[in-house]
């Protein structure tokens, strides 16, 4: 189909949600690509990174996972968890065998696609960042929150998100967004998977400066919780282009209307998975996403 090798997609996330896109994106192969959220620290990655330091690998490899479509002894082994007692229970080998090809790499970069070459996958995989950060939230009661999983969880609502430390977004992350056709944000976490890439400088930058680019801002199917549950539609939509440097949002997808939402070109799609309603099918995002693609 022209379409998968005219034009160039970029979604933007983490996790489950960016994992999703990018399946219903394949397609589109080295044309499409994930930035992914890399300011995780529980479970598996967080345990990980108190130990070896460096960025978190537990959304890259949900995406990778979600991309696989040989199954094969190495995709085996990149999905292995471990259980039972002592230090490797809960650990994901995927994790492990990113974390040690990062200290075997010149960048983090270099581990994906060792990874993704393994694994025969063709969408690109990029890390928001190859420097470590954390997000960092400012509560409406003066309270900083240090962590994404204690961001999560706060009680009160937020009145800014940062990272910390600062760091540089990967240049070639830059360079997708420049050259993109279509932008997507979304679905997933919106606090700690949607924001974190975008609360770096150079990638809000490269959105705002790319006019021609649609800019589609995909709506969860199942309420959040924490903090993020708070937030109206709206407040989420002026969250994203206040990082975007004022950049309008083209379009909203999403399953219900929101009739507050005056100011943006809301689309209204039936995307739920048949069997799991919280869960985007992958088919129908796949046909959404062309279909406002071939409308220019």
């Amino acid at each position: 189909m022209p379409l998968y090798s005219t034009k160039k997609v970029v979604a933007i996330g983490g996790g489950h949600g960016l994992g999703r896109m990018l399946a219903a994106l394949q397609s589109f192969g080295s044309n499409a690509t994930g930035i992914v959220t890399t300011t995780d620290n529980g479970g598996s990655t967080g345990r990980i990174r108190n130990c070896q330091g460096g960025i978190a690998w537990g959304d890259t490899r949900n995406c990778i996972n979600q991309l696989i479509t040989e199954p094969s002894i190495s995709s085996m082994m990149f999905e292995y968890r471990f259980r039972g007692a002592g230090e490797l229970n809960g650990h994901n080998l995927g994790n492990l065998m990113l974390t040690a090809l990062d200290n075997l790499s010149v960048r983090p970069l270099d581990a994906i696609n060792l990874i993704r070459g393994m694994l025969k996958v063709d969408v690109n995989i990029l890390p928001m960042s190859e420097h470590p950060s954390d997000l960092r939230a400012l509560s409406t009661d003066g309270k900083w929150v240090m962590g994404e999983t204690s961001v999560d969880e706060m009680e009160q609502d937020l009145l800014r998100l940062d990272l910390d430390p600062e760091v540089p977004a990967t240049r070639e992350a830059v360079t997708a967004l420049n050259e993109a056709d279509c932008i997507i944000l979304g679905p997933g976490s919106f606090l700690t998977s949607v924001m974190p890439p975008l609360l770096l400088p150079e990638i809000g930058q490269a959105i705002h400066n790319n006019k021609t680019a649609k800019l589609v801002f995909v709506a969860n199917l199942a309420p959040e919780y924490g903090p993020a549950g708070r937030m109206t539609p709206r407040q989420k939509l002026q969250w994203c282009e206040r990082a975007c440097k004022a950049r309008k949002i083209d379009l909203v997808l999403g399953e219900k209307a929101h009739a507050e939402l005056t100011e943006w070109n809301c689309v209204t799609e039936d995307l739920a998975s048949p069997n799991r309603a919280w869960r985007h099918d992958r088919l129908k995002l796949k046909n959404a996403i062309e279909l406002l693609l071939s409308d220019g």
